[in-house]
């Protein structure tokens, strides 16, 4: 991550340059200038969080949380998120919350999002703690939420891609059934990648086992933001 800081300072500080030398923004004011250089900054930003969660066995996550909007828009972003991802963590003490970039990392393991063995079906337990999200995702309506099912490596991988997309679906259904708009949600089933432990050991495989959310701002978020940063 050092090395991703100083590409970053070094790309900001060639931009800077450009900007304060172009005469065609001589006459823009700091907050403006400012603005577009961290946007700018913001996008390569972007590809690189995205290229280094993919590289940390999070490919699909690190696709959808690494668009990165930049500048005091995505400020503006950022601060709605750090609080959405406190009040999950909140909510729901057990989950792993993870900010990256501008959106959330949510990751529902065997303790909170339990499945029958072969089964996408969830267990009561499952759904006691998703009804502890519920009023968190509905105070939050600007946002888009993908869930990801995974499995262990039991069985073909065939098989499990299928099971992981069902059990990713399951949530889904789950969540719209209790007044959540179904439009806010993708479902996507990864099977047996991205294992998150070993596979050798009853342990890991229970933590293989795992829904995971992406949580990124909407297109309406965006645009409130955009308007609030040019005030």
């Amino acid at each position: 991550m050092k090395n991703t800081s100083t590409i970053l300072v070094a790309i900001l500080l060639l931009l800077s340059t450009i900007f304060t030398s172009c005469e065609a923004v001589k006459n823009t004011n700091k907050t403006q200038r400012g603005a577009a250089i961290g946007a700018v900054g913001g996008a390569v930003l972007g590809g690189i969080l995205g290229n280094n969660i993919g590289k940390g066995g999070n490919g699909a996550l690190g696709a959808v949380l690494g668009g990165v909007i930049g500048g005091v828009a995505g400020g503006v972003i950022g601060n709605k998120m750090d609080k959405q991802a406190r009040e999950i963590q909140t909510a729901l003490p057990g989950a792993q919350v993870e900010r990256v970039g501008e959106g959330i990392k949510l990751v529902l393991g065997e303790n909170s999002v339990r499945f029958d063995t072969n089964k996408s079906t969830l267990t009561p337990t499952a759904k006691n703690n998703l009804d502890k999200l519920i009023p968190v995702f509905n105070q939050y309506p600007d946002t888009n939420i993908q869930i990801y099912g995974y499995t262990d490596s039991t069985g073909s991988a065939e098989y499990n891609l299928k099971l992981s997309d069902q059990r990713a679906a399951s949530v889904k259904s789950y969540l719209a059934g209790k007044g959540l708009s179904a439009s806010r949600f993708v479902t996507t089933g990864l099977g047996i990648a991205d294992p998150v432990a070993t596979n050798d050991s009853p342990e890991g495989r229970s933590q293989n086992r795992r829904v995971e959310f992406a949580i990124t701002a909407n297109e309406k978020m965006v645009q409130d933001a955009q308007k609030e940063a040019g005030k």
